[in-house]
């Protein structure tokens, strides 16, 4: 599972999502990318089931690039607690996403097998996604 090795502050704080991704938004790998259309946090939950569908899909030809890493870190409290006394422990990691972010990109197979393969790992999302090719 990804995470960070270390972080400076333990509790982030929730932030926005406003905009369009200014950067990751083109291929700069692979051949063949999956941009996402909405913006969102993946957990890092998410992030490697949709790297299993796609690695899986490739079997093993190509190339896979992980774009983007969950370095947020997502608080909960426990269930039936009050309100107040503090922000919850740490309860995982996610990735803040934009509109226009590319997240996986592959190279070394062919644009039939890479569309096949980024919708399956597009299914694992939460989020709608677009397959996308180095030149488009």
């Amino acid at each position: 599972m990804l995470m960070p090795k270390r972080v400076k502050y333990r509790k982030t704080q929730r932030g926005g999502m406003k905009g369009i991704a200014l950067r990751g938004n083109k291929i700069n790998f692979g051949e063949y990318g999956l941009l996402v259309l909405e913006p969102a946090w993946l957990t890092a939950q998410q992030i490697e089931a949709a790297r299993v569908a796609l690695t899986r899909s490739l079997k093993k030809g190509g190339k896979v690039w992980i774009r983007i890493f969950p370095d947020k870190a997502i608080t909960k409290k426990p269930a039936e607690t009050r309100m107040g006394k503090g922000k919850g422990a740490p309860a995982g990691w996610v990735a803040v996403v934009k509109p226009g972010r590319v997240l996986f990109e592959i190279e070394g197979v062919n644009r039939y097998e890479a569309k096949i393969a980024m919708e399956l790992a597009g299914h694992k999302l939460p989020v709608k996604t677009a397959f996308l090719a180095r030149g488009e």
